[in-house]
């Protein structure tokens, strides 16, 4: 086997935030599952496996400052670019290794005891082998109470869809070509067979999601997807029994909403689950009420469960805030249509700004709980995040000098798409045309007005470079051309809108 061992290596993976991967986020996903969290206002320890071009654990490092941050990837190029985004953003707490899963597994690396591992993307793209050297990283390094978020494609979701992925993996293993070009052509070959009346595609509703993703999705994310010789999609039940050979314990789920089960089940659902003693069963089954495709997991290496009490004095440490403009969020519907007066409420009160779990409660009239499920909800739907209080005081140089680098990056690629907020303990996804005002007005001097139209011509200057490396008649150069006529009232939306929150946010 070569030095990849299977896996995608020539193919650069894109650079992404992942919100879910965050310490705050994990511990608030504990509280509302009703397990004691790790509180992230004290020093702690944070490794992140198979981080890519390591945006996720950079923008993490440089908004957690107390933390002491690990990034690890075995792909060379990754490695580089996650070095130099730390460099440039000077992040002190924020380590970078070039190890493979074997090595980790050995204890080759020199590490601390570990609070959280996370990995994104990694656990049904590798082989089984590898898969066991994670289980054996895990129990070698992480602490007891550690946290560990995990995601995979998952069962059985994927069954009717995976015969796509095997033909798209056996055409691309009979064309040594390069990556890109296997991967056209085995698109090309998909849809040929559907528009042919193939029965396979035929009536199969969940391939049409996924052929979409075959023709708009970025190269880099299709080869790891379908052509990983390792790749995998599991049931809930069997990574379940792999983690708890490092003494895991399953917890919930990474996304906030799922620990409100009347949200997403019906009663009888409900009902047919609370009869399941056993866990890892019972999840199990709730993957086969939902077909689920894929998972996102938070896991802990001896978790305590909280008193309601308990529970309620760690909901009353969190806040939430808008991430989208107040004028454009639609408040996502639940089960219960009752909700929507008090949705209504919560959304005019964060109108106005950041509030408290409690000064919500107090002003609504509910309960913490009630607040907590309906803001989980906004945080599910990409409107909202919640915060813990005490990181309001959280250095934020380091967050600032990130999204300094990224600003400044983004004058010559749209690489790394997010900006970083020592509030949130994360960082919010931010689109070519806001980083390009962000650098604009990070340049201006200190106490400088901004004003809408000296911007929008800076950041027409500053996208001189994008046309250049682009293709004249490429849909990439086509965009560019749509953002620049737009630049006067994107520019205006973004100061009178976007700013508010940026600051509000402290990433600026």
């Amino acid at each position: 086997m070569n030095w990849n061992d299977g896996y995608v290596a020539d193919l650069d993976y894109p650079a992404a935030y992942f919100a879910e991967q965050s310490p705050s986020h994990l511990n608030i996903a504990c509280i509302l599952n009703g397990v004691e969290p790790l509180p992230v206002d004290r020093p702690f320890t944070y490794f992140e496996l198979g981080a890519g071009m390591g945006l996720t654990s950079n923008v993490l490092a440089a908004s957690h400052p107390q933390g002491s941050f690990y990034s690890n990837d075995f792909n060379p190029a990754h490695v580089a670019s996650a070095r130099q985004l730390a460099d440039e953003a000077q992040l002190a707490n924020m380590t970078v290794l070039e190890c493979s899963f074997a090595d980790l597994a050995q204890g080759k690396a020199d590490l601390p005891p570990l609070d959280y591992i996370t990995m994104y993307g990694v656990y049904s793209w590798i082989t089984p082998a590898n898969r066991q050297c994670v289980v054996a990283f895990i129990k070698r390094y992480l602490k007891p109470g550690g946290v560990v978020y995990v995601n995979y494609n998952a069962l059985p979701g994927w069954t009717r869809t995976l015969p796509l992925q095997q033909l798209l993996l056996e055409h691309a293993s009979c064309n040594p070509v390069p990556r890109v070009r296997q991967l056209e052509q085995a698109r090309d070959l998909a849809q040929e067979l559907a528009k042919s009346g193939a029965a396979f595609f035929d009536g199969n509703k969940q391939l049409e999601h996924r052929m979409a993703s075959l023709s708009g999705d970025k190269a880099g994310y299709l080869a790891h997807e379908y052509l990983n010789s390792g790749w995998e999609p599991l049931y809930h039940a069997d990574v379940a029994d792999e983690l708890a050979d490092a003494g895991l314990a399953f917890i919930g789920p990474a996304d906030l909403s799922g620990a409100f089960e009347g949200d997403y089940l019906t009663v009888p659902q409900q009902e047919l689950l609370a009869g399941i003693d056993d866990p890892r069963w019972r999840e199990t089954m709730r993957d086969y009420l939902l077909n689920t495709s894929f998972r996102e997991d938070v896991y802990i290496r001896g978790p305590r469960r909280m008193s309601a009490a308990r529970q309620a004095a760690w909901l009353a440490r969190l806040g939430v805030t808008l991430t989208s403009v107040a004028d454009a969020v639609v408040a996502p519907e639940g089960a219960n249509g009752a909700d929507a007066p008090a949705m209504r409420q919560l959304l005019d009160a964060l109108a106005s700004g950041p509030k408290t779990f409690a000064g919500l409660a107090s002003l609504t009239g509910s309960s913490l709980q009630a607040v907590a499920r309906l803001a989980a909800r906004l945080s599910a739907a990409g409107h909202a995040a919640c915060y813990f209080l005490g990181s309001e005081t959280a250095d934020a140089a380091p967050a600032r000098r990130l999204n300094r680098a990224i600003a400044a990056q983004s004058t010559l690629g749209d690489h790394y798409q997010a900006l970083a907020s020592p509030k949130l303990g994360g960082g919010l996804r931010s689109g070519l045309a806001q980083r390009l005002v962000y650098q604009c007005l990070a340049q201006a001097p200190a106490g400088a007005q901004p004003e809408a139209g000296d911007i929008s011509k800076r950041v027409e200057s500053l996208m001189l470079g994008h046309f250049a490396s682009c293709a004249p008649d490429s849909p990439a150069a086509a965009a560019l051309h749509a953002m620049r006529a737009a630049l006067p009232r994107t520019v205006a939306a973004i100061l009178a809108q976007r700013l508010p929150i940026w600051r509000s946010l402290r990433m600026m």
